[in-house]
């Protein structure tokens, strides 16, 4: 068949990529210059399955009021004039029952197991270099509230298969010794060594150019400005290119992987996704002191910040903002980023080089994200992923592949149907 996949950020490089090998003509469009240009460019280099408890969890009610109003809180809620908003934050209450974390947690370890695996798998046969790490990923914590917290949590994903270790403050120390300098502080940790971490855009990069070697089109500097049904299926895709002049593209099956510009593609279909873009942040910055730095990939529950090791260069991201499709730094927001990094690892990285970015991450109120068919017969979605793009995106890719190809995916999930 001939597919067209709109987005050419991790998920629809791999869903490119997996399509071309189960032999498809594979065209991808994308209004960026390059692939992985935009949430893509820099996140926080985590390929994190035991990132898996959700943010609508039966504490995030009470933490979220708490955070109303104050311009540094892990998780911002600016509130809006905005229907959309609001009805994604009323599904996100309805998400945070003990029932549902637990359905929720099931279905993202399922994903981001199968989808490293998946990565591990690529990774070897490609031979794909992009800073990766294997050293696995620790969650630390300040508050022994929090620790307390994140044992059943962990308890379930052990369960699962996602060996996320409950071990004491010292242990941690000596899996990392940069914590050294918050011994005093740190109440426990947990540790998962199948984790990774790597270059998100770097992987992208490299994959797309193994996805042209193979024949996959990339048309970049496109602007998809819709898709058109005609008799229940849809018949093109309507662009504009870099000059500004219109196109029509036909192909026997759409998947669509624009992240958090998916729904506002859709939804004149009729098709309604619940997802709302969550402005994320992250610090790059050249590592000056190698003594201070961190090796291990970690994640600093509280803050809700990981920091993650690419080459000579710390990668700190996280914290996420309700605030419709701005991209705008927040100069409050980056400077905690920072202010926290010193406080854990002072003089760990250059702070006077320090380079900031946002990215809109495709949020859905209950963190699963939104991978098959739609209503329309040869309209497949692949959209939805929130923090986990990169954690899931090799598995994500792989299955929308086989689901357009007409067969079954690989893993017990809850896949779109339709």
């Amino acid at each position: 068949m001939q597919v067209i996949v709109l987005g050419a950020g991790l998920l629809g490089t791999t869903s490119a990529h997996f399509l071309r090998q189960l032999g498809h003509d594979v065209t991808v469009i994308d209004r960026q210059a390059t692939p992985a240009a935009e949430t893509s460019f820099a996140n926080g280099g985590q390929v994190s399955v035991s990132h898996a408890e959700p943010w609508a969890n039966p504490s995030a009610p009470l933490k979220v009021l708490q955070w109303l109003g104050r311009e540094d809180a892990p998780l911002l809620f600016r509130l809006r004039a905005d229907p959309q908003q609001w009805r994604w934050g009323l599904q996100f209450l309805r998400e945070c029952t003990p029932a549902r974390t637990r359905h929720n947690i099931e279905q993202i370890v399922r994903l981001g197991t199968y989808s490293r695996d998946t990565l591990q798998q690529l990774r070897r046969d490609l031979g794909l270099q992009y800073d990766q790490r294997t050293q696995g990923i620790l969650h630390f914590y300040t508050s022994q509230k929090e620790f307390d917290a994140a044992e059943e949590p962990a308890r379930q994903m052990r369960e699962l298969g996602c060996d996320r270790r409950v071990i004491s403050a010292d242990e941690a120390v000596r899996l990392e010794p940069a914590l050294r300098h918050i011994r005093p502080t740190l109440a426990g940790a947990t540790y998962t060594s199948e984790d990774e971490s790597g270059d998100a855009r770097q992987f992208t990069l490299a994959l797309a150019e193994r996805c042209r070697q193979d024949g996959v089109r990339f048309l970049m500097g496109h602007t998809v400005t819709a898709l058109h049904e005609v008799g229940g299926r849809i018949e093109h895709v309507e662009v504009t290119d870099a000059d500004g002049a219109f196109q029509r593209l036909r192909a026997d099956a759409f998947v669509v992987a624009m992240g958090s510009l998916s729904p506002l593609l859709v939804r004149p279909l009729g098709i309604h996704l619940p997802i709302y873009p969550a402005k994320g942040y992250s610090v790059t910055m050249p590592v000056k002191d190698a003594s201070m730095a961190h090796e291990v990939s970690l994640t600093d529950d509280e803050y809700k910040l990981v920091f993650s090791r690419l080459g000579d260069r710390l990668r700190i991201a996280g914290t996420a903002e309700l605030n419709g499709y701005s991209r705008d730094l927040n100069a409050v927001r980056c400077e905690a980023i920072v202010r926290r990094t010193e406080q854990l690892f002072p003089g760990a990285g250059d702070t006077t080089q320090a380079q900031f970015w946002t990215g809109l991450r495709p949020a859905t109120p209950s963190n699963v994200p939104i991978i098959g068919k739609s209503r329309l017969p040869n309209l497949f979605l692949n959209t939805g992923h929130g923090t986990l793009g990169w954690t899931h995106a090799c598995g994500s890719g792989k299955s929308v592949a086989r689901i357009v190809s007409g067969l079954a995916p690989e893993l017990d999930f809850a896949f779109a149907r339709g």
